[in-house]
């Protein structure tokens, strides 16, 4: 039995933000996949999110071409990033990398990835660079490690996926690939979302809507972002999935690790939501199976003190409400606008009997014995 866990990073972000400085202990996504302790490719994979330049482009099991600023704003990329992890899942890449271009290979090699170095040939008038022919390819490799450490057969018997942004959306993407491929539907599939934003224009319902597949479904959503074109998606969810949905103050960063007073850059100032959030990420992984090296362990009392702080310092997580990404924001609409299913509603509308606890996002922040009971 394999449990594999994919983390999907969101819109320009990378698998090596765990020591991004924009976030003062490491953004959420990235550094989760630096602490499982099981073997890469064959128990989990991170996955760089849309507008990240292909980076990971040597290694993934699917072509996928340079997106630049469309990866950025309108999410190009995605479609490559799912069906690289559905070729992961199944162990067969359907592309091999067999040999760099010099911007690849510099782009690469700039960014720390493990490559061979340049060849160079011939005189100096003749002179020529191989930036890496391969005998055997980096995607080769990877499958002989998902075959070799894979136990009782290569397609694993859980999923879990766990993404912020354009990443939490293209968990959704994927346990709905998952869902239509019947060699693949009957896999459980765990979810567990940050503030999952699609952008402008990426409502369709492999998005916005998740199937039986998935056996339990636990996300956190921003409650102070106002950045027009932020709308975050809670999926119409099956009547067989559990579902567990919180509110959090603070922008769409600072649930994933950025405690600046704006949510982009500075000092640490409001931490408590990230490592509230990564807390539970954490219990929700080690309950669906995955052995972290390193966890926050927070105790009910620390839990309590992080609540209380937030409470504290309430006008500085409202004065978020004026920050956008984007230039403009929607404070037009008051509360936060969001997408239930396809549907837009006000952010506190989202409740009720399909989900555990059924406050939803119309939830208080006051902790005590019961809270998050759900999800622990």
């Amino acid at each position: 039995m394999t449990t594999l866990t994919i983390f999907f990073c969101g819109t320009g972000s990378t698998k090596f933000d765990n020591n991004n400085p924009a976030y003062w202990d490491g953004e959420l996504v990235s550094t989760l996949a630096s602490h499982h302790a099981g073997r890469e490719f064959a128990e989990w994979i991170v996955v760089d999110g849309p507008g990240t330049s292909n980076l990971q482009a040597d290694e993934l099991f699917t072509q996928s071409k340079d997106y630049g600023l469309s990866g950025t704003l309108f999410g190009k990329g995605w479609e490559e990033n799912v069906k690289h992890a559905t070729n992961i899942i199944i162990g067969r890449c359907d592309w091999q990398r067999e040999q760099l271009t010099e911007t690849e290979y510099n782009r690469l090699k700039a960014a720390g990835i493990p490559i061979e170095d340049v060849k160079v040939e011939g005189s100096w008038m003749w002179r020529k660079y191989n930036y890496g022919d391969r005998s055997v390819t980096q995607q080769k490799l990877q499958e002989q490690i998902i075959k070799t450490f894979r136990k009782d057969g290569v397609i694993p018997t859980q999923i879990n996926l766990v993404g912020w942004s354009r990443g939490g959306i293209s968990c959704h993407m994927l346990a709905n690939a998952l869902y239509n491929d019947i060699q693949l539907r009957d896999i459980p599939v765990n979810i567990f979302a940050i503030d999952p934003v699609p952008g402008i224009s990426n409502f369709q319902n492999d998005k916005v809507k998740l199937d039986k597949n998935v056996k339990e479904y636990v996300a956190f959503y921003a409650r102070d972002e106002r950045s027009k074109g932020f709308c975050c998606v809670i999926p119409e969810t099956s009547a067989l999935t559990k579902t567990h949905i919180y509110p959090m103050p603070g922008r769409h960063g600072t649930l994933v690790g950025n405690a600046s007073a704006d949510g982009v850059s500075g000092p640490k100032v409001l931490a408590e939501p990230g490592l509230i959030v990564r807390h539970f990420a954490e219990v929700c992984l080690k309950r669906w199976g995955v052995t972290l090296n390193k966890t926050l362990n927070l105790s009910q009392a620390q839990l309590e003190n992080y609540h209380n702080a937030i409470a504290a310092a309430e006008a500085k997580y409202v004065a978020m409400q004026k920050c956008s990404y984007t230039y403009f924001t929607d404070l037009d609409q008051g509360e936060r606008y969001v997408s239930l299913g396809s549907k837009g509603v006000n952010f506190s509308a989202v409740k009720g009997a399909g989900y555990a606890p059924v406050a939803g996002l119309a939830a208080g922040l006051k902790m005590d014995e019961g809270s998050y009971q759900d999800i622990r």
